[in-house]
This record gives structure tokens, C-alpha cells and sequence, in this order.
């Protein structure tokens, strides 16, 4: 029996390790790739005629679009673009969910109804199309764009919120404090709010490939960034005009690297939640 613990205990330090290094690794990565698009400035992308739709070659690792401009570093440009996009509404709406789901579970019982039914008709409507009507009528671009994201993303985070904090208000040492005359103010900040951090860390994150594929999305159909800004939606609209040109080059690779990076920041997710939650370690 002592074996076993051992070789339990030392089983999920070893977890524990390859989460933190595969983490770090994952962090780094992502920096990286933003920090080399926000590096390329706009003269590396202007076009040339001259080297207008050339297949990927080691000059032009994902060849070249209609007007001769490199779509290796477009895509690069394009993707710090849709991260920066992404990480802020993911921000703005982890925020929401924070304030939406203390405001429902330490509420009255009619504010916790009016929240529950706000929640249940956003997630009633298409994120596509929601976001679409509010990018739309705010004059679309970034401020459109940016807002609607983080408008349409905070339900089912706010939900979960609110969960624990009803769970954590049942909780002996709540009872105690609030026996000892601490506010609620203070239990908040005190008791609830570390308790949600681990929570709001790993639904940021989750968030964050959701808000840049609807970023994506949303430019490819037109209704969000300008079309002169370098955005993977904005390259992957212009290529459907030439596929059937035989450029395939100009959607399947930006296309294929906006996927990569999705499922970067979806396994960053995972291993942020083995590190936070003990128990997922040892599954």
C-alpha cells in the first residue's frame, strides 16, 4: 500500500511537471508568433505586381496573393491582429461574467431570475449572428467588432460563476465570518474572489479561441474590421476570388495556421486546468 502511495504521488508530480513545461512552452509559442506579427511593419506588406500570385516557395513560404503581397507575413500581421482582438474581448467579457455572477447569486431572488433570463436570451441567439447586428449597428469596424465579441461571450462563464459562489456562500468558514460582523465586501474579496480565480483564468483562456475564430468570421463576411487591415478573415475573404484560379495557397495555408493557433491556445487551456485543479491531474 505504501508503494502504491508513492508511486501515485510521484505519478502526479510527474503530471504536474509535463503540465508546467508543456505551459511554458505553449506561452512562449504564442508570444512569439504575436510579437513577430506586431514587429512587420506595413512597407513589408505592401504588394508588387511583379510577384502577384506565386505558388509558396522559399522566397514566399505561403506564396504570394493578387497583388504581389507576401501572404507568409500577412498571415502574421493578421493573426497579432485577431489575438489582440480576441485577448481583449475575452478581458471584457470575463469581467461581465465576474460582475453578472456575484450580482445573481448574492442578489435578491428577483435579480437572480432577471440575470437567469437575460443569460438564457443571449444564448438563445446565434453568436454569429448577434454579433453581426451589434457590429453593425455600431458603424462596424474594430469598436463594433470588439464590443459585440465581448457582449456575446460571458454567459456560460457567468453561469459557472454563479454556481460557486452559491456553493462557496454555503461554506462553514462564510458562515463564521459573516457570525464575526465581516461585510460582505470583505468575505468577497477575502473568501469568494480567490476561490474564482482559478476558474476565471481557465474561462479566459477557453474564451479566447472562440472570440478569434468569430473575429475570423466576422471579417470574412464583411460586417467587421476594414477591408485594408491585415486580418486572416479579411485574407480568407479576398482569396475565395481566385480559387478558382488555382491559388489554393492563399486560403488553405492562412487558413490551416488560424487553426493551429486555435487549438495552441485550446491545449493551453487543458493544461492551465491540470495545474489548477489537483483532481485532473490524477485522472
Amino acid at each position: 500500500m505504501k508503494g502504491r502511495t508513492l508511486w501515485n504521488h510521484r505519478n502526479y508530480w510527474n503530471q504536474r511537471t509535463r503540465a508546467v513545461l508543456l505551459t511554458c512552452l505553449l506561452f512562449v509559442l504564442l508570444v512569439v508568433i504575436y510579437a513577430c506579427g506586431l514587429l512587420i511593419s506595413e512597407d513589408a506588406v505592401t504588394g508588387s505586381f511583379l510577384n502577384a500570385k506565386q505558388p509558396p516557395s522559399p522566397a514566399h513560404p505561403f506564396g504570394t496573393d493578387a497583388l504581389g503581397r507576401d501572404l507568409f507575413l500577412r498571415t502574421l500581421k493578421g493573426l497579432s491582429v485577431s489575438m489582440t482582438v480576441g485577448a481583449a474581448a475575452s478581458a471584457i467579457s470575463a469581467v461581465i461574467a465576474v460582475l453578472v455572477g456575484i450580482a445573481s447569486s448574492m442578489g435578491s431572488k428577483r435579480a437572480d431570475a432577471l440575470i437567469n433570463w437575460i443569460i438564457d436570451l443571449v444564448m438563445s441567439v446565434p453568436h454569429t449572428v448577434l454579433i453581426i447586428l451589434i457590429s453593425f449597428a455600431l458603424g462596424r469596424g474594430l469598436k463594433g467588432l470588439l464590443i459585440g465579441i465581448a457582449a456575446t461571450h460571458w454567459c456560460s462563464l457567468a453561469r459557472l460563476i454563479r454556481g460557486e459562489v452559491l456553493q462557496l456562500r454555503s461554506q462553514q468558514y462564510v458562515a463564521v465570518s459573516r457570525k464575526l460582523g465581516k461585510s460582505s465586501g470583505w468575505i468577497l474579496t477575502r473568501h469568494l474572489l480567490p476561490h474564482l480565480a482559478p476558474q476565471l483564468l481557465i474561462g479566459l483562456v477557453l474564451m479566447f479561441p472562440h472570440a478569434i475564430l468569430h473575429e475570423a468570421s466576422i471579417s470574412f463576411l464583411g460586417f467587421g474590421l476594414p477591408p485594408e487591415q491585415s486580418a486572416i478573415g479579411i485574407i480568407l475573404s479576398e482569396s475565395m476570388r481566385y480559387l478558382s484560379t488555382g491559388m489554393w495557397w492563399s486560403a488553405v495555408l492562412p487558413g490551416l495556421t488560424l487553426v493551429l493557433i486555435v487549438l495552441l491556445v485550446d491545449k493551453l487551456g487543458e493544461s492551465l486546468r491540470t495545474l489548477l485543479d489537483p483532481y485532473s491531474a490524477q485522472e
